[in-house]
Order: C-alpha cells, then sequence, then structure tokens
C-alpha cells in the first residue's frame, strides 16, 4: 500500500507537470499563430505593391525596330566577350553553337536584322573569349556563321592562362610575358613588371632564412626599376635584416598583405587590356550593368508617358525622353552640347573646332555659313569653313565664344 501511495502522488506530480507542459505549448502555438498572421499580412500587401508598380514585361520600354542587325550581332559579340572574360570558355563556345541566326519571330515585329545580329554574336564571342570560355565562344561561332580569326583568340587564351595562374599565386608565367612585353609596357607608365618581381621577392622572404641567398640574387630584377620605385626596393632589401626572427614578427609584415595577390590580377587584367587595346571591362558586363539601371527609370517614364496620353515625346530619335544617370564609372567620354543650338551633339552631328580655337556643332556651323551673314564673304567664309576640323573630346567641355564669331 505504501507503494501504492509512493506511486499514486508520483502519478500526481506527472500530471501537474504535463497539464502544465500542455498549456505552454498551446500558449506557444498560439503566438507564433498570430505573429504569422502578422507577418502574412505584410507579405501580402508587399505582394499587391509589387504588383501593382512593376511591369513583367519591357519589351514596350524599347523603341518599334530598335532591334536591328547590328544590335543583335553587337549583343551577341558583348555576351561572348563576357564569358571570355569570365573564363568560361565552354559556355562561350556553346552560346556560339546554340545561337539561333533566325530569331526574328522573338520581341517585336522587325526588331531582329541581319546586321544587328552579326554585330550583337560578335560582341558575344568577344565576352566568351574574356572570360576564358573558348568553347562556348567556338561553339557560338559556329551556330551564328561568324568567323573569328585565331589571332583574335589567341590573346585572351594567353591572359586567361595568367590569370589563373596568379589567382594560385604563381608568378613565372605573368613574370615571363611582362618581360616580353617591356617595352611596351613602360611606354604607358605600366609598374606591373615590377610589383610581379616585388611579390616574387616576398615569396622568397616567406621562406626565411633558406631563401636568403637566392633573394639577394633575385634583387637583381630590381635595377631597371630602381630610378622609379626606389623607396619600394629599400623596404625590400630592408626586410631582409628580420628573416631570422620571421617578416610577420618585424616592421615589414605589411609585406605579407594577402590583398596584393587580388590587387596584381586586377592590374595585369588593366595593363594587359591597355596593351591590346581593349576595354578592361567586359562591354556586355557594362551594358548589363547600365540596363539593370536604366529599365527601372525607363519603365517609369513609360508609365508616366501612358497614364498623360502623350505617347509622342518618346519617338524615334536616338535619345531617351530623360536624363538616366549611371554613376561615374560608366562616363567613357564627355558629352558636349552646342551653346549656340541648344542641343548635344551625335555622330551625324559632330563638334567641329574652329580657327579660332572654339568649339560647335557642325550644324551650326553650316547654318552660320549658309545664312545671309557671310554673303559678301563669301571666300573668307570658304576658308575658315575648310580649317575647321572635327573635335575630340577628353573629358573637358568645350564651350565657343560667339564674339570671336563675329566677322
Amino acid at each position: 500500500m505504501a507503494f501504492s501511495d509512493q506511486d499514486g502522488a508520483l502519478s500526481g506530480t506527472i500530471s501537474l507537470v504535463m497539464t502544465q507542459c500542455c498549456k505552454r505549448i498551446k500558449d506557444t502555438v498560439q503566438k507564433l499563430a498570430s505573429d504569422h498572421k502578422d507577418i502574412h499580412s505584410s507579405v501580402s500587401r508587399v505582394g499587391k505593391a509589387i504588383d501593382k508598380n512593376f511591369d513583367s514585361d519591357i519589351s514596350s520600354v524599347g523603341i518599334d525596330g530598335c532591334w536591328q542587325a547590328d544590335s543583335q550581332r553587337i549583343l551577341n559579340e558583348v555576351m561572348v566577350e563576357h564569358f571570355f572574360r569570365q573564363g568560361m570558355l565552354d559556355v562561350a563556345e556553346e552560346l556560339c553553337q546554340n545561337f539561333d541566326s533566325d530569331i526574328s519571330s522573338v520581341g517585336i515585329d522587325g526588331c531582329w536584322q541581319a546586321d544587328s545580329q552579326r554585330i550583337l554574336n560578335e560582341v558575344m564571342v568577344e565576352h566568351f573569349f574574356r572570360q576564358g570560355m573558348l568553347d562556348v565562344a567556338e561553339e557560338l561561332c559556329q551556330e551564328s556563321g561568324l568567323s573569328i580569326d585565331q589571332s583574335q583568340k589567341e590573346p585572351f587564351v594567353e591572359l586567361n592562362r595568367i590569370l589563373e595562374a596568379l589567382k594560385v599565386r604563381v608568378l613565372r608565367p605573368a613574370l615571363e610575358w611582362a618581360v616580353s612585353n617591356r617595352e611596351m609596357l613602360m611606354a604607358q607608365n605600366s609598374s606591373l613588371e615590377f610589383k610581379l618581381h616585388r611579390l616574387y621577392f616576398i615569396s622568397l622572404l616567406m621562406g626565411g632564412t633558406a631563401n636568403q641567398r637566392e633573394a639577394l640574387q633575385y634583387a637583381k630584377n630590381f635595377q631597371p626599376f630602381a630610378l622609379n620605385h626606389q623607396k619600394d626596393i629599400q623596404v625590400l632589401m630592408g626586410s631582409l635584416v628580420y628573416l631570422r626572427q620571421g617578416i610577420e614578427n618585424s616592421p615589414y609584415v605589411h609585406l605579407l598583405d594577402a590583398n596584393q595577390w587580388a590587387d596584381i590580377c586586377d592590374i595585369f587584367t588593366r595593363d594587359a587590356c591597355a596593351l591590346l587595346g581593349l576595354s578592361v571591362e567586359s562591354p556586355l558586363s557594362v551594358s548589363f550593368s547600365a540596363g539593370c539601371v536604366a529599365l527601372p527609370a525607363l519603365i517609369n517614364i513609360k508609365a508616366v508617358i501612358e497614364q498623360r496620353q502623350c505617347t509622342g515625346v518618346w519617338n524615334q530619335k536616338d535619345e531617351l525622353p530623360i536624363e538616366v544617370d549611371l554613376g561615374k564609372k560608366c562616363w567613357y567620354h564627355s558629352i558636349f552640347a552646342c551653346p549656340i543650338l541648344r542641343q548635344q551633339t551625335t555622330d551625324n552631328n559632330p563638334p567641329m573646332k574652329l580657327v579660332c580655337g572654339h568649339i560647335i556643332s557642325r550644324d551650326a556651323l553650316n547654318k552660320m555659313f549658309n545664312g545671309s551673314k557671310f554673303s559678301e564673304k563669301e571666300s573668307l567664309a570658304g576658308q575658315i569653313l575648310k580649317q575647321c576640323k572635327s573635335a575630340h573630346l577628353q573629358g573637358l567641355w568645350m564651350y565657343a565664344c560667339l564674339q570671336q564669331l563675329k566677322i
């Protein structure tokens, strides 16, 4: 009976504990359900706002007939070049093979024309070459019917091979390339070769006293750069004193910074592209980034234009209805605005430099010389017109002084 009483007491305690636990679980479940309702309502409001304000169909943002043959070819070339830059050779070549040249049924009627298709294919192929995706680029060339010269492919193959070696901290291929192109690199004031020698010297320092003799011998490679990099060389030589205690325990610990390996990859890419006459970034990447920035603004202005029923504002002119700020990283050239006609110059209406050094647009120049103002001085006007040259602006805003134009 005592055991039974004890059992009965324990059973009562367990029953009480279980009751309390069940109550806590029930309260917790109710609290979670209440919190979920609050979250669900917020998510629903966000979803409705997205559905209301976001237009998934962006085809109407472009102008009818904007995708012509040249545009298609350029886009293809940019995409291929992008994959080459990323080292995705297989993807680039596969894209070349799988790119169907007859895609006029996609998009707006009449937007895909042969010339634009070819330009787009070329840009995509070049992009894949830049990314090292040679197989994809070649396949895209086969599918799109592009004929890419082998000499155009070889530089990208070599550059991607060197970059892959640099990523695993192998400097020998990059050093051999820099030495073979030393004169051209020095002509563009490049410090690539010195920084490669510097990294190799630092890698020897990391080996401790066992590499001391080899490091001293390798220091002879700094001689051609002593004039421009004297202080850097002095720092490297001073670090030899601390080989016994370790560079990581010396005032020269900054020489072991791992970020300099990422920096040398960027420097090599920049200088190598400059040497080959290529842009540092893939045109496909730049175009894609610019599109991501511009599309929201264009979608908004398109909605405003439709709402106010003023669709005639955006016509077939080669300009956007609003200014889209793409950021300084997308600034590649200045835009000249003619001070006479108050309009931006274009390829068909370029800026012209006058004899006096001032600049106006070609249309403004023609209007001035075709007017009655020069009717009595046709010979002088003809001479001045012949002496005018097309101006190529490099980061400067040029303005014409109207007073100097009075003859």
